[in-house]
């Protein structure tokens, strides 16, 4: 059941949830918005009803609307986001004191809120909280390059952790860059846009984290790593095995500063459509 009510002390009768609903399933029936019963399985709980609805009178799934956040005059201008965007960097120094959990668990929830294809919400996350963790990450993923390395079976497209090894050896870090946290984005395979949903869901972590001074990195090698070289390392952390689309990032307090932007306006390729 979605719960759907409607406080009728409160209700104007605008009918925007019903302009608004995605599959068209809300009605107006004596002057007031329902949500038919034989519709409801076909509801994506989106919750654009409660979000539209301008004098928070549209409940569903339980949720109290008072509980959301106003938007109104909240959101950060296209100056800021402008900076966020372009000045954010890849963090590869990072300092070794782990976040506290709750700030880790406030982020993650925050980034639950990216979108998913049908609003499937299926993406999942494994954190790496722990130092002694993230030590053994590391330790199981050199030796397991190192094996790889005795055998000649990296391939030539990833001939990059040949080099590492030795790297890894001298007590360097390569992959992990001394980082405290491993985020990992998994979805299963039933899930219909599930490569899309991980991006998304870690572009917001990254600027979310960003905003938050916290340092991340996309870390395409662990993946490379974990999902070419050697899966059953996932399994190891925890991803099911039923998740084939996974990615990876790394997250700290940053050891290093950065002043300005970097100049790619040049960069943007832009194509535009006249006909």
């Amino acid at each position: 059941m979605k719960q759907f009510r409607v406080d009728q002390s409160l209700c104007i009768q605008c009918a925007e949830c019903v302009k608004d609903c995605v599959f068209g399933l809300i009605v107006m029936q004596d002057g007031y918005p329902v949500l038919p019963a034989d519709k409801e399985a076909t509801c994506i709980e989106c919750q654009h009803c409660l979000a539209v609805c301008p004098s928070g009178a549209i409940s569903i799934l339980g949720l109290d609307p008072a509980d959301s956040l106003p938007l109104a005059g909240r959101f950060p201008n296209q100056q800021q986001m402008e900076t966020l965007i372009k000045g954010r960097r890849s963090i590869r120094r990072y300092r070794p004191e782990p976040l506290p959990a709750e700030t880790i668990d406030e982020l993650l929830k925050i980034a639950a809120h990216a979108p998913t294809g049908v609003n499937s919400r299926g993406v999942e996350f494994i954190v790496v909280e722990d130092p002694a963790t993230m030590d053994a990450i590391r330790q199981e993923t050199m030796e397991t390059l190192q094996d790889l390395a005795r055998k000649d079976a990296i391939p030539d497209h990833l001939v990059c952790f040949r080099h590492f090894v030795p790297l890894m050896e001298q007590g360097l870090d390569p992959i992990f860059r001394r980082a405290p946290h491993l985020l990992i984005a998994s979805a299963a395979e039933g899930v219909p846009t599930r490569e899309a949903d991980v991006f998304i869901a870690l572009s917001y972590f990254e600027l979310l984290a960003n905003s938050a001074g916290i340092g991340t990195t996309w870390l395409g090698l662990a993946k490379w790593a974990m999902v070419d070289l050697a899966p059953r390392l996932l399994r190891s952390v925890g991803v099911p095995e039923n998740h084939d689309v996974v990615y990876m990032m790394l997250f700290g307090t940053p050891d290093v500063t950065y002043y300005r932007t970097v100049q790619r306006d040049q960069d943007a390729k832009i194509r535009r459509l006249v006909k």
